[in-house]
C-alpha cells in the first residue's frame, strides 16, 4: 500500500498517548521533556533537524519506527507534535505549515458539502477569509455568532447540519471571551464539536481540551514559536477516532510543517511559560498606563474587571495575556497616527514574538471584513505587548499618544 493509501503515520508512532508518561509533570517540565528523549548514540538533548524526504527501508514494507516519507511523517515534526499534545493534555498533535493549513484540514476532516458551522462574530480575518472565500464555493455554510453569548450560538446552530462550533478565546481582535465548558456543553447536545483557537492564550495559560472541547488549534507562529521566525499551525485532539481522520487528511493533503520550521516552534515551546509570564507582566503595565491616558476611549482587555468577560476569564486562563486592545478618543485619523508614531513598537502584522507590535486591525489584520458583519472599530489599536523593558514601552506609546 502506498502513502497515498493510508493515513499517514503508523500506530507505534506518535499516534499513541502524547501524555504517556508525562501527564505528571509540571507544564515547565512537559515543554523541555515531552516528545523526545536524549539520542541513544550521542546523547545529544535536542531533537536533531532530520532533512530528509525519504527514508531506508528493511525490505518492503520494514519501516523503521513507522517512517517511510516526509510528509507522511518526519521525527524532526513528531516531536513538536508530541510535545505540543502533552502541553494542551490532549492524546494526538499535528503539526502543519500554518495556522491556516490546520484549520483547513481540520474542516474537510469532519465536514462535507452541505454541512453547516458556527464562527465567532469577530473572527481573526483569515479565518473569515478561509470560511467565506475557500469553505464556502465547497458547500461548507457558516453563520456568525457572538462567542461571549452562549444563547446565541445555540440559536445558530441548524440542528441536524452544524458540525462545528468554531470559538476563538480571546477573540481577535476584541478579546471576548467564550465559556468553553458552556459551549461545550451546547455543541455537544447538538450533535456537533467543540474547536477552540487558543492562538491568543496559548496552552500556558489555557488548555480548552480539559474544558470540553474537541479540538485545539493554534497558529504556532505566534506564542508557541514566539520569535517571529517561522510560519505554522497545529491541532491537537484527545478522541481517537477524530484523530485518525485528521491524521489521514494532514497527508492526503499535504499542508505539514517542514524539519526545520516544526524544530524552531519547538525550541519556542521550551520558554513559552517564561516568555507568557513576562508577555502578561508588560501587558498589565501597558493596560494600567492607557486606562488612565485622556486619548484613549477605551482599554480591552480580560484582566480588567470591566471587561464583561473577566469572570469567565478568571475560572479558565491562568493570566489574561499578551494582546491589548484600544480605541483612540480622537477616532481614526488619530489611531492611524499612533500606529506611525511609535520607534520600539514595531509596525507589523502578527503577535506573540518577543517584540512588541502595533497595528490598526481595520486597514491591516482584519481589512478582509470590511464591509461585513465583522469588521473591527476603525479607531481600534491592537498591540501584542513583548518582552522588552516595560517602562520603555509605555514611554513609547505616551510620545505616539502624544
Amino acid at each position: 500500500m502506498s502513502d497515498e493509501d493510508k493515513g499517514g503515520r503508523t500506530g507505534d508512532q506518535a499516534g499513541g498517548s502524547a501524555r504517556a508518561g508525562v501527564e505528571k509533570l509540571g507544564f515547565e517540565s512537559r515543554a523541555i521533556h515531552a516528545g523526545y528523549e536524549p539520542d541513544p548514540t550521542t546523547g545529544a538533548v535536542i531533537p536533531p533537524i532530520y532533512a530528509t524526504s525519504t527514508y531506508l527501508q528493511d525490505g518492503v514494507g520494514g519501516l523503521r519506527g513507522g517512517y517511510e516519507y516526509s510528509r507522511s511523517g518526519n521525527p524532526t515534526r513528531t516531536a513538536l507534535e508530541e510535545c505540543i499534545a502533552a502541553l494542551e493534555d490532549g492524546d494526538h498533535g499535528f503539526a502543519f505549515a500554518s495556522g491556516l493549513a490546520a484549520e483547513d484540514t481540520l474542516l474537510r476532516s469532519v465536514c462535507r458539502p452541505g454541512d453547516h458551522v458556527v464562527i465567532p462574530n469577530d473572527a481573526y480575518g483569515g479565518t473569515y477569509r478561509l470560511f467565506d472565500r475557500v469553505e464556502t464555493p465547497w458547500g461548507l455554510a457558516h453563520t456568525p455568532a457572538p462567542v461571549s453569548d452562549p444563547e446565541a450560538v445555540a440559536a445558530a446552530i441548524r440542528p441536524g447540519e452544524t458540525r462545528i462550533v468554531w470559538v476563538e478565546t480571546p477573540t481577535n481582535p476584541l478579546l471576548n471571551i467564550a465559556d468553553i465548558p458552556e459551549l461545550a456543553r451546547i455543541a455537544h447536545d447538538a450533535g456537533a464539536l467543540l474547536v477552540v483557537d487558543n492562538t491568543f492564550a496559548s496552552p500556558y495559560l489555557q488548555q480548552p481540551l480539559t474544558l470540553g472541547a474537541d479540538a485545539v488549534v493554534h497558529s504556532t507562529t505566534k506564542y508557541c514559536g514566539g520569535h517571529s521566525d517561522v510560519v505554522g499551525g497545529a491541532l491537537v485532539v484527545r478522541e481517537g477516532d477524530l484523530a485518525e481522520k485528521i491524521r489521514y487528511h494532514q497527508n492526503a493533503i499535504g499542508g505539514v510543517a517542514g524539519p526545520f520550521d516544526s524544530w524552531l516552534v519547538l525550541r519556542g515551546l521550551r520558554t513559552l511559560a517564561l516568555r507568557m509570564e513576562r508577555h502578561c507582566d508588560n501587558a498589565e503595565a501597558v493596560v494600567a498606563f492607557l486606562s488612565e491616558h485622556p486619548g484613549v476611549s477605551e482599554v480591552v482587555y480580560p484582566g480588567l474587571s470591566s471587561h464583561p468577560g473577566h469572570e469567565v476569564a478568571s475560572r479558565q486562563m491562568k493570566r489574561y495575556g499578551g494582546i491589548v486592545s484600544f480605541r483612540v478618543a480622537a477616532g481614526e485619523q488619530k489611531a492611524l497616527e499612533v500606529c506611525g508614531a511609535t520607534k520600539l513598537w514595531t509596525l507589523g502584522e502578527s503577535l506573540g514574538g518577543v517584540e512588541s507590535l502595533i497595528e490598526h486591525p481595520g486597514r491591516m489584520t482584519h481589512a478582509s471584513v470590511a464591509g461585513t458583519d465583522l469588521e473591527v472599530p476603525s479607531d481600534l489599536i491592537r498591540l501584542s505587548v513583548g518582552i522588552e523593558t516595560v517602562d520603555d514601552l509605555v514611554a513609547d506609546l505616551d510620545r505616539a499618544l502624544s
